[in-house]
Parts: C-alpha cells; sequence; structure tokens
C-alpha cells in the first residue's frame, strides 16, 4: 500500500501557513495550518480536496493556523452535497441501463457488467454524507460557531476535537485511529526555553509481533475527546458551554432547517419581530397577516397564525465567554502495523487447500487444513513489520521548544518505531534555538524538512495570478504593479555558513515535496513545485501585445491626449486619490482572480478598505513592498463590509491584527475580548490613540467581538460602528451606532462631528439596503475636499443607492454577469455589466469601476455587445429576504453562487440557504421576492459613450488606478483583447492533480464553449439547457480522482 505527505503551502504572504496533505487511496487528511489562501492554493495546484475526511491542526487556535478553516469547510459541505446529488443520478442511469438491457436478451457478460456497475452505484449512494472530523487545540469549536450568523450548510456533519493536554489515561494507546493511520497528538504549552543540551537519546526500538500491535490499537476510539466531564479534565460549566458551540456547529453544517418551512402557532406566542401568514378562509391561499400584532395596543384576536420557525443556530445571541489558549499542537502519525508475507509454501505443506482458506490465513484469521487440524496465521506469515510515520511539528517560539524535547514519546517504542521522518512547522527565530538543534541532530536517523519564515522563500505561490499580474504590467507599468516577491530562502543547507544552524539531514520544505511513507520512508524532491519563472513568463508575452501596448503608451503620452486628460480632471477632486483592487471575483477564489476587497487611498484623509474577503492581507502584501506596507496600514482609518457572505469578509481579522502590529507595534499591552471603550463626546476615547473603524452590519461586528476572546488581534482598539441605512430621499439620515450609543458626522453635537471628521478623515457616511441579501447595504463617503466615493457591494440596480451615491466621483459597482446571463442575475440578486454602468449614469458619477467578475471569466470579463444600457433601477427592498425571525442574525436564502454551472462540484464561499420540500408537514411560505414592487424610479436606455464626462474601467487584481488616470484605462482595451486572444492556457506552470508531473491537458475555456458556432450557422453563442448542464455537473467522473 502506497501513502505519502505532502507540501501543499510553505509560508509565504499569501500563503501564511504550512499546509500538508496525507494522502491514502481511499482518503484524504489535511495536517497543519488552514490558513488564509489555502483553498486558492490547492486550486492553482489542482489538489483535489473531496476526499477530505479529517483535518488535524497544528499550533496555536489562532487566526493564523485557521484563517481559512470555515471556507474550506464550506467547499468541502458543497462538494460533498454535489457528490452525493451525483451519487443518486448516477444510480438512476445505471438502473435504467441495466431495465434497457434486459428488454434485449443481453449477453452474460454484459449483464454481468451492468450488474456490478448497478452494485457500485448502490454503494456509493448508500455512504450518505460525508462526516468532517477537526482535530485541534482549545478554542477551535468557539471560532467555528463565531461564524454561524452567516455558515448555513446542510448534509455536512462536522465534528470538532479539541485536544487536550491531561487526556492521556497512562498508557500509550493512540489518540485517535481510524482504518488508516494511528495518531498520538501532542498539546504543548509555553515554558522555559533551554540554551543547554537535553538529553535525547536515538532511538533502536526492539522488534515488535503483529499481536502486540494489535493489542495496542484494539480499543481506540475514533473520537479524542469523550465526556470530559465524567472523566473529571472539565468543570461543569466548561463542559455545558462547549455543548452550547457544539450545538451551534451542528446546526451550522448539517441541517434540517428551512426558511419556506411555515408552522401554525397561536398569535399570542409569537415572538416578534416576525413575519406572519394566515390561510384565507375562502380561496384557502397563504396570505401575510395585517392585523394587530403581539406587543402592540390593541387586543389580540384569538386566532392561530403561521410563522417560520428561527433557525437554531441564530437562537444562540451570543456565544459562552472563552479565552486564548497557549497551546500548540503537534502530531506523530502512524500507519497501521504490516501483517508478515504469505509463504504459500508452507501454507501447503501444512495440508491448507490453496483458494479461499490462503485469503483467510492472509486476513489473519485461523483456518482448517485437509485433517481438520487447527493452522493458525504465524506459521504461515513472515515476520509483521511496523507502519511507517511521520511527525509533524509546530513550535510558534523558543518557549515551546523544551517543553516539546521533553515529551516522553520520543523515547517510546510503541510510539515511535516505524517513525522515520519529522516536518517542522516552525515561528520565527526557532530554527536556531540551540536546543531544538541538538535534538535535531541526536534524531539525526531521521529525515527533517524545515518550514519557516527563516528558510523558505517568499515565493509567487499563486503562480497563475501573478503570471497574469506580469503580463499586463508589460501592457501598462504604471496601473499593474508585479507582485512583490523573493525566490532567494532566507537559510538553506546549502548557503548556511552559520555553526548555530548547522543540522544534518534537514532540507527546507517547499510545496510539492513529497515523503512517501509506505513501502519504505523516502523523500522525493522531484514533485517540488520550482517558483514561478518570471523571466520565461516575460518572454512568452506575445510580440503583437507588446508592439500595440508600446503604440498605446506612446499615443497617451502625447500632446493632445494629456491636454485633453488635464481638461478632463482640472475639475476632480482629490485627482490623486488611489482605488487598489485587491480582488475583483465573486463567491469564491479562483485561480486568477481574489473574492472582493477594495482599498480607497486619498491623500491627506488615509486609507479605506471597502470589503474584505480571506486573504486580503496577503493581496496587499503583493502590492506594497514591506514599508510601503506598513505605511498603508498604519494610514488605514476604515474598513466598511457591505454584507455577512462570507467572501467579503473573511480576511478581515487578519488586516485588523496587521494594523494594529503596524500601528502600535508586537509587545504593546492590549485588553483580550475588550470592550473597545464606551463613546466619549471629550474626544477622551481617540486620545488614547489611533482607531480603526470598522463600519457594518450589527452580526458582523458581533462576530468580532466573539472571536476577539479566542486572540489579542486587536479588537479593543476597534471603533465598531453599526449602520443602518438612510430613509428614501435623505442620505444623511443615516444612523451610526458605536455600543449602541448614536453617533454621526452631522449630528447637533458639533463635539461629536469634528472627532468623528478627525478621528475617520471623512465628511459623511451614507448607507442605503440594496437588493442581495438580509443586511446589504451599498455606501457613500464624502470627504472635506469633495471627493465622493460610492461602492456598490452585492445588488442589483437600485434606487437607494443612485440617491445616496448622487454626483459621486467615482463608483466602484459590481458587474458579475455579462448581459447576456441577465436572467442569471436577476434569480441571484446580481448586476450584468451594462446595468452596472447604467447605475453610474443615473448618479451622474464622473467615474466607474467595474469589479466582482463571475469566475467564469477567469481573466476578462466579455464585453462585448456592450453598446447601450437599458436598466430599471429597483427598490432598495426587492428580492430582499427577511432575517429570521425572533433575533437580528439574518441568513440569506439565495443561491449566490457565481460559479460556472459546470464547476458548481467546487464552489465554496456565498452560497446559503436552498428552498427544498421534503416532508408533507410543512407549508410552503410565499417567495419573498414576490411581494409588491414599488415603481422604479428611473429607466435609462442610452448607448454607451454619449456621456463624455463618465469614464468606465475594468477592474483586474492588482490594479492601482489613480482617480486623474481612470480615463486612461479604456485606451489600454486592444492590448488586453489582444494579449487574452492567445493567452488562455499560457500559464507557466505545469501544475496538475497533485503535481503529478503531466503535462496539463488542453482546456477549453468558458468564453471559446459559449463561441462555438452550431452546425455552421451563425448563432453565435450558445447556451447550454439547464438538463445539459445538469449532467455535465452530474456525471460519473465526479468520483473519479
Amino acid at each position: 500500500m502506497r501513502c505519502w505527505i505532502q507540501f501543499l503551502t510553505t509560508p509565504t504572504v499569501d500563503t501564511p501557513g504550512t499546509s500538508l496533505v496525507l494522502h491514502f487511496d481511499n482518503k484524504r487528511y489535511i495536517v497543519g495550518n488552514v490558513h488564509e489562501g489555502l483553498q486558492r492554493a490547492t486550486i492553482q495546484r489542482g489538489t483535489k480536496i473531496q476526499k477530505v475526511s479529517d483535518i488535524f491542526l497544528t499550533g496555536k487556535t489562532e487566526w493564523k493556523t485557521t484563517g481559512g478553516l470555515i471556507g474550506a469547510i464550506l467547499t468541502l459541505a458543497d462538494t460533498s452535497k454535489t457528490a452525493t446529488q451525483s451519487a443518486g443520478h448516477y444510480h438512476r442511469l445505471c438502473k435504467e441501463q441495466l431495465e434497457d438491457c434486459l428488454l434485449h436478451n443481453p449477453s452474460p457478460e454484459v449483464l454481468e457488467t451492468l450488474q456490478r456497475k448497478l452494485n457500485s452505484a448502490k454503494q456509493k449512494l448508500a455512504s450518505g454524507a460525508q462526516t468532517l472530523t477537526i482535530h485541534g487545540g482549545p478554542n477551535v469549536t468557539h471560532t467555528l460557531a463565531t461564524g454561524r450568523r452567516f455558515v448555513f450548510r446542510k448534509g455536512m456533519p462536522v465534528e470538532v476535537d479539541e485536544i487536550r493536554e491531561d487526556e492521556r489515561n497512562g498508557d500509550w494507546s493512540p489518540t485517535w485511529a481510524d482504518e488508516n493511520i494511528l495518531v498520538w497528538a501532542m498539546a504543548i504549552e509555553p515554558g522555559s526555553s533551554i540554551k543547554g543540551e537535553p538529553a535525547v537519546q536515538a532511538l533502536s526500538p526492539r522488534k515488535r509481533s503483529f499481536t502486540d500491535y494489535e493489542s495496542d490499537v484494539s480499543t481506540v476510539p475514533r473520537k479524542i475527546q469523550g465526556n470530559l466531564y465524567e472523566r473529571g479534565l472539565v468543570t461543569e460549566q466548561e463542559f455545558h458551554d462547549q455543548q452550547i458551540r457544539q450545538g451551534v456547529i451542528s446546526h451550522m453544517f448539517d441541517s434540517d432547517w428551512r426558511l419556506d418551512a411555515l408552522f401554525e402557532t397561536p398569535l399570542s406566542e409569537v415572538k416578534m419581530p416576525a413575519t406572519l401568514f394566515i390561510r384565507n378562509s375562502t380561496s384557502k391561499k397563504i396570505e401575510q397577516y395585517s392585523g394587530p400584532m403581539p406587543g402592540g395596543e390593541e387586543p389580540l384576536p384569538n386566532i392561530n397564525v403561521l410563522v417560520r420557525k428561527p433557525w437554531p443556530g441564530a437562537l444562540i445571541t451570543d456565544l459562552p465567554p472563552t479565552k486564548p489558549s497557549l497551546t500548540a499542537i503537534s502530531y506523530i502519525i502512524r500507519n497501521h502495523p504490516q501483517r508478515g508475507k504469505f509463504d504459500p509454501k508452507k501454507a501447503k505443506a501444512l495440508g491448507v487447500v490453496a483458494g479461499r482458506l490462503y485469503s483467510d490465513l492472509t486476513a489473519g484469521h485461523t483456518v482448517q487444513n485437509d485433517k481438520g487440524e487447527d493452522v493458525l496465521p504465524e506459521q504461515v506469515l513472515g515476520p509483521s513489520k511496523s507502519g511507517n510515520g511521520i511527525a509533524v511539528v509546530e513550535l510558534p517560539s523558543d518557549e515551546y521548544v523544551h517543553n516539546l524535547i521533553a515529551r516522553a514519546e520520543w523515547q517510546e517504542p510503541q510510539v515511535m518505531e516505524g517513525v522515520g521522518a519529522i516536518v517542522w512547522i516552525l515561528g520565527p527565530g526557532v530554527f536556531k534555538n540551540q536546543s531544538l538543534q541538538y535534538f535535531m541532530t541526536e534524531m539525526s536517523h531521521m529525515k527533517h524538512m524545515v518550514s519557516s519564515t527563516d528558510c523558505c522563500p517568499n515565493y509567487l505561490s499563486l503562480d497563475s495570478s501573478a503570471a497574469a499580474a506580469i503580463r499586463l504590467h508589460q501592457i501598462d507599468a504604471d496601473r499593474f504593479p508585479i507582485p512583490t516577491h523573493n525566490n532567494r530562502p532566507p537559510t538553506s543547507p546549502e548557503n548556511d555558513q552559520t555553526a548555530s544552524t548547522k543540522v544534518a539531514n534537514w532540507i527546507p520544505a517547499n510545496r510539492g515535496l513529497r515523503v512517501l511513507l509506505e513501502p519504505t520512508i523516502l523523500v522525493q524532491d522531484k514533485f517540488s513545485v520550482p517558483p514561478l519563472d518570471t523571466a520565461k513568463v516575460l518572454q512568452e508575452m506575445p510580440k503583437d501585445v507588446l508592439f500595440l501596448a508600446k503604440a498605446i503608451r506612446h499615443e497617451i503620452s502625447g500632446k493632445s491626449i494629456q491636454q485633453e486628460l488635464e481638461r478632463s480632471s482640472q475639475d476632480l477632486p482629490s485627482p490623486d486619490a488611489e482605488v487598489v483592487f485587491l480582488g475583483t471575483g465573486s463567491a469564491l477564489p479562483s485561480k486568477y482572480r481574489n473574492v472582493s476587497g477594495i482599498l480607497l487611498r486619498v491623500p491627506g484623509s488615509g486609507s479605506y478598505l471597502f470589503d474584505c474577503g480571506e486573504n486580503s492581507l496577503g493581496q496587499l502584501s503583493r502590492i506594497y513592498p514591506q514599508d510601503e506596507l506598513t505605511e498603508v496600514l498604519r494610514d488605514l482609518k476604515m474598513i466598511w463590509i457591505s454584507h455577512m457572505h462570507a467572501d467579503h469578509h473573511l480576511g478581515t481579522t487578519s488586516v485588523v491584527k496587521a494594523w494594529y502590529k503596524a500601528t502600535y507595534g508586537e509587545n504593546y499591552p492590549s485588553e483580550v475580548g475588550g470592550s473597545n471603550t464606551e463613546f466619549s463626546t471629550s474626544g477622551e476615547t481617540m486620545s488614547e490613540g489611533p482607531r480603526l473603524f470598522v463600519v457594518s452590519d450589527e452580526p458582523m461586528l458581533k462576530c468580532l467581538a466573539e472571536y476577539s476572546s479566542v486572540e489579542d488581534f486587536g479588537y479593543d482598539k476597534l471603533v465598531p460602528l453599526s449602520v443602518w441605512a438612510a430613509k428614501p430621499g435623505k442620505p444623511e439620515s443615516t444612523r451610526l451606532e458605536w455600543n449602541g450609543v448614536p453617533v454621526g458626522f452631522n449630528t447637533n453635537d458639533e463635539k461629536m462631528n469634528q472627532m468623528m471628521r478627525t478621528a475617520t478623515g471623512l465628511t459623511s457616511i451614507a448607507a442605503a439596503n440594496v437588493p442581495h441579501c438580509h443586511g446589504a447595504k451599498g455606501v457613500a463617503v464624502t470627504f472635506a475636499s469633495g471627493f465622493k466615493f460610492t461602492y456598490s457591494g452585492d445588488c442589483r440596480p437600485c434606487r437607494a443607492l443612485v440617491e445616496i451615491g448622487m454626483g459621486s466621483t467615482i463608483l466602484v459597482h459590481e458587474a458579475t454577469f455579462d448581459d447576456e446571463l441577465r436572467g442569471d442575475a436577476i434569480a441571484k440578486l446580481h448586476s450584468t455589466i451594462s446595468e452596472a454602468i447604467g447605475v453610474g449614469i443615473a448618479m451622474k458619477a464622473r467615474r466607474v469601476l467595474l469589479t466582482h467578475f463571475s469566475q467564469r471569466y477567469q481573466k476578462l470579463p466579455v464585453m462585448d455587445g456592450v453598446e447601450s444600457v437599458s436598466v430599471e433601477l429597483e427598490d432598495e427592498t426587492d428580492g430582499q429576504i427577511e432575517g429570521t425571525e425572533g433575533n437580528e442574525m439574518g441568513i440569506a436564502p439565495i443561491d449566490t453562487d457565481d460559479s460556472p454551472v459546470e464547476q458548481r462540484e467546487i464552489k465554496s464561499i456565498g452560497e446559503m440557504v436552498e428552498d427544498e420540500a421534503d416532508s408533507d408537514e410543512l407549508l410552503a411560505a410565499p417567495p419573498a421576492n414576490a411581494r409588491n414592487r414599488r415603481p422604479s424610479i428611473l429607466k435609462i436606455n442610452q448607448p454607451i459613450g454619449r456621456d463624455k464626462e463618465m469614464k468606465v474601467g475594468v477592474a483586474f487584481d492588482y490594479m492601482r488606478v489613480k482617480l486623474r488616470d481612470i480615463a486612461l484605462l479604456e485606451k489600454f482595451t486592444p492590448a488586453l483583447l489582444k494579449l487574452y486572444e492567445d493567452t488562455s492556457e499560457r500559464d507557466s506552470i505545469g501544475s496538475q492533480e497533485e503535481t503529478t508531473g503531466t503535462p496539463p491537458k488542453k482546456q477549453e475555456t468558458t468564453q471559446e464553449k459559449r463561441t462555438k458556432k452550431v452546425g455552421g450557422g451563425k448563432m453565435g453563442r450558445v447556451r447550454q439547457s439547464s438538463e445539459e448542464r445538469k449532467n455535465v455537473r452530474n456525471g460519473v467522473d465526479l468520483f473519479s480522482d
């Protein structure tokens, strides 16, 4: 049985942790960190994660090690759901094939083949939903539970095993096991760092029989924890609190709750707020109830009403408190012992009849020979072999070294026999710890792989995105920087001349590096993925594209263009304001586009972040060198989160932590889980030091508050402002609150107004409810110079957004779909390209930048055919879904998956509840968007380009564009179109599934598929039918790996 462990990531700025995959044919395990950017890294390398059943988190529970966990679980949940659906579809196909074949007198061979396929399909269907188990240190459960306000999945049971040091029962049985591996977890607490040489001896364990092994693992439980309360390891309160968190997680990923299910209850027992329905006695139809409400002044009629049942996870308004844990988790992982080789000559000599009895002996069962005598497996099997293994050790700092090397496991044969390699995941500076190096030297009979910023280079880990950025830089260097990187490792066995780090038999970790565990331990460097060859990317740039780009640059440097640019910019406020795009894709990260994030830099005022999708900090770190990045972070004044879909905010914690570190330093004393200080109009609050404003809907702020008890990421220096949208026609009526206290820019309290203006650099914030999901809002911010910036978030074209953004200098609007997919845009509450432009025309915006493109447009959105706009502005509540009743937490029951239909088996972020009728006892509520609509205020029908003052640009990841230069973006369109004509598959990487070395197959792009001609006619673009797309999604190839 061949199995191996392989590096998925090593620490870089956009993959800030170390992650490995342990590969068996029937199952996968992720070991190490599940950091931000891991999903995108697996997509980049083509690594499939469908078979992942367990995640073994190493290190401390902090965002650095768990920041990508929620996104990864969402991906696995969606993959599991699609696989289950595909299994059902495949079973039906096999059954139909067999029934059809029986009608035509098939041959026995054909019948046997079809029956075998049907039996296989039955097994896949019977396997049911996959369970994901997450193993890690304290607070993993709490971390996941903070996401209950925006995570809802069905059919993906998630279990969390939090590892505690005092769980061992005095023996050396594994703490966890399954059919493939044995795991010994080590919970390491920080202690003194000893500089001397510890007494560590190399191990030469005795050989052991297979019977010994069987006795070791025969009673190993599948779960680690058991009932900790009954064993006296936790208090009754701690046990109760953990039960609450685990219940929340259960509902987050494996709930049977449905939004459209109505339950009958007496009107007097309804908890408000809630939307109530009654059945019309005449028509028998369900209608919205409009009579006296509970809590009102009018007496209540004695009737029953229909009401939605609250989502169970939302009933927990506040999680039980927790506190940071310093425990760092490491693992020793071994294969099961292997029986000796079967000797048929011995079996024959003992009178065993060949055939099934041979198989029974090989499986370890006693059989009888032809004389009726018992023959034992030991009589015919060779010597047993211990299972090979590897240790994965994470040491965040020097303080953990002594307690790690003092562990008894290192000298215990029952644990260490067969372990031949160690993966070291080390914090900065730990590799040079003398005690650790002595330990590694004493363990020189093992292979050591070190993953640390001390010895791993900051290479470009997202090759496709980086290559695209380099090509764009060759076209327009002023707007498209080359991502910062360094392929030279700080320390390696070749360049290290420091005596203190002369450790034999170690190699630096590298993505793709593989350690074969069976049949023998072997480090296979041939699978390592080399850094992106940037010189090759430069050389591969098509010459005609370079020639065209050079001609464009020459043209725009000419006097006439410059004069026109000066004329159109002379009355622009803050012309040097810069918009920087950290992510321009929707739903989930892809090879070419990260999820949403926009940085606005306004000289003299500050920097402002609008949405903060996963790995936004990594994108910032690629755009800016370290010194400039520190300046940008220190200058950051506000983070705006538009809504609670995960692709818009999962990077917030890491950005806040980086801001906190840049502003206050590494060792600034902070109050973990602090209350952010009550608002004071005297200015005392702001005089305590710089503050970072986080403005969003209340649920987002509560997520941050709950997570602040897990680690100190700077929460006590935040100003969390909850926002309520402006009333129609009154942008100034936007309401802001800080810890329940109303604040603002134009209140009756001038001291407050001045303090807010000084602290934020703004003169106003106006918000509007937009049609997308519960709590979704657009925003317009205004500066003292008159510069006005409006951001749509995700939405349909919206009247309220036009009102607050009227006269904007810049509008950044989502443009998820091209115009041919307007039906998809309406269904998913997004906008098309021409609709987004139409919103800019309606609000008289000077400049419009388009972003948030569906990931089906891998490099360039489809713009051809956009010659005019025709858009009807919707009311801000059109399509809006009410939140769960009885609390402020809303779950958006909308399919916001914007990925190509044929790729939905890997979708993750953004999709929420689907309405599925599966019980006769449930009553279906009217569609949430079927309410009466208010008339639109404006309908635009105008050719593009008629408004000479409004300039439109398309955003790319890493793009930096100043206000005065937005008009130049359209000049480079011919070069961009030419570039993407022939570079659809020209990434300078050769990654395949798990880096097998096989050249990638040429794939048609989605755009090529859609532009195919049919039957030689002039049909142009042809859409697949829904049934065709369903067949693609449900194909049997989903079961292959």
